[in-house]
């Protein structure tokens, strides 16, 4: 007999460290930016970058990703409770990190090191003097892609951000998701296990910019149109697994559209303007 589901009942904690307790999500956040880093390594080597460029973009990566996924987070889903408590925001320990903060973050620090960048090699006069905020920004979506994933996989294990109720055989059972669904015996429904599909849809993207940076140069050849597509792909799936996804918030319960559909369609717009404009332009050879 084959199951039609899956049971998942896998402990967020990996390991103990003494009183320290080492979570997948952690070491999955961690993983994905080191990945990340050797992917984008490789991005700055083919494009002859200083070497020190890499460890500042980590850097500003880092910061301006848990500092937007954070305020995301607080003021995007429960800005009522943490305007009133301002110094919980900075309880990142206890779980609460937004997408569309993070990504908000990313391009506040990336205008932010573009600046830095140009600064510094200006007055060193190094062989890459000059990089344009759209030039990072068609290369950074590779990595964040598959840090995304990663991510994505981290919510997987702390059996989090999971969907409805589904028939199908990759349905997940979520054994320690602080809700779930009771069906007529007591026992609990598998559920879309959404947190998959998005990893799923990042995985792609990360293959396809990858095709069209190495292989189709379109990253000088048509300016913008890797960072639109990664915006209209990532986003625009984000909108359709969100209508599968269980309510995260009490307040999204009677909402047609929940906030991370709201959020999403900016990104979407934006992505469908990049791409438009880049085919606009006379193509670089």
């Amino acid at each position: 007999m084959v199951l039609n589901y899956i049971t998942w009942n896998v402990d967020p904690v990996a390991f103990s460290l003494g009183p320290l307790q080492v979570r997948w999500y952690g070491i999955c956040w961690a993983v994905g930016f080191l990945l990340g880093y050797i992917l984008m390594s490789r991005v700055y080597k083919h494009e002859k970058m200083p070497e020190w460029s890499m460890d500042s973009l980590l850097l500003y990566m880092l910061v301006s990703t848990v500092i937007g996924a954070r305020l995301g987070h607080c003021l995007f889903y429960e800005p009522e409770y943490y305007l009133s408590k301002p110094l919980e925001m900075l309880k990142i320990w206890e779980g609460g990190l937004a997408s569309h903060g993070g990504a908000i973050g990313i391009l506040i620090g990336l205008w932010l090191y573009v600046r830095k960048f140009n600064k510094s090699t200006k007055k060193e006069k190094t062989e890459k003097q000059y990089i344009t905020y759209l030039w990072i920004l068609d290369r950074i979506v590779i990595p964040v892609c598959l840090v995304g994933a990663l991510i994505r996989l981290g919510n997987v294990f702390n059996s989090e951000i999971y969907g409805t109720p589904t028939t199908l055989p990759w349905g997940f059972v979520f054994v320690r998701g602080q809700e779930q669904f009771p069906g007529p015996d007591g026992q609990l429904l598998p559920c879309h296990p959404t947190g998959l599909y998005e990893a799923f849809f990042c995985l792609v993207t990360m293959v396809l910019l990858l095709w069209m940076y190495f292989k189709r140069d379109l990253g000088d050849r048509r300016p913008g149109l890797m960072f639109g597509t990664f915006l209209v792909i990532i986003f625009g799936s984000r909108i359709g697994i969100e209508f599968l996804k269980n309510v995260q918030v009490a307040f999204e319960k009677n909402m047609t559209f929940d906030m991370g559909q709201w959020l999403s369609v900016p990104f979407v717009i934006v992505g469908i303007v990049m791409i438009v404009r880049s085919f606009r332009r006379q193509s670089v050879k």
